[in-house]
């Protein structure tokens, strides 16, 4: 049986308080519980940022947060990527939908995001690549990845 899946895309102003409470509720659950990662999840960046979730019958799949240039990194980037139901393409969907945020709200021609290194070949597979050497951020190993528009869509 297929589920519909619904893309919710907004400013940060336009949230709604259970809204903001949930997608901060799942970043927590996500990043800082299932990672075991202690981290500063509210940096003052989802103010600017446009955010981006998938749910399925109101349960929220996926998501992510499209932040604009000056703010999270010097170049226009996407970060806070999440799953919560693995292996069903979700992830591949709001990466999807994030660059097309990234391009449609702040003009996009280049986007830069922090990927966990294990992850590589999922943001590879949407166009994304290693543009530096692996770095510790928050205790795991990341890569800088670069999207480019012209090589891509």
């Amino acid at each position: 049986m297929r589920q519909d899946v619904t893309l919710h895309k907004k400013s940060f102003h336009e949230l709604t308080t259970d809204e903001l409470y949930e997608l901060l509720r799942v970043r927590s659950e996500v990043f800082v519980v299932e990672q075991n990662c202690v981290y500063q999840d509210l940096d003052g960046d989802d103010q600017q940022s446009i955010h981006l979730w998938l749910t399925v019958e109101d349960k929220v799949v996926a998501l992510a947060r499209v932040c604009p240039a000056g703010t999270h990194m010097k170049e226009i980037s996407i970060g806070r990527v999440i799953t919560t139901e693995r292996g069903k393409g979700y992830g591949k969907q709001i990466m999807l939908h994030a660059i097309d945020a990234a391009v449609e709200h702040f003009g996009a021609t280049l986007i830069d995001i922090e990927a966990q290194e294990y992850a590589k070949g999922f943001y590879e597979s949407v166009g994304f690549k290693q543009s530096s050497d692996t770095f510790m951020l928050d205790g795991i190993p990341h890569i800088k990845m670069t999207w480019i528009k012209s090589a891509n869509r």
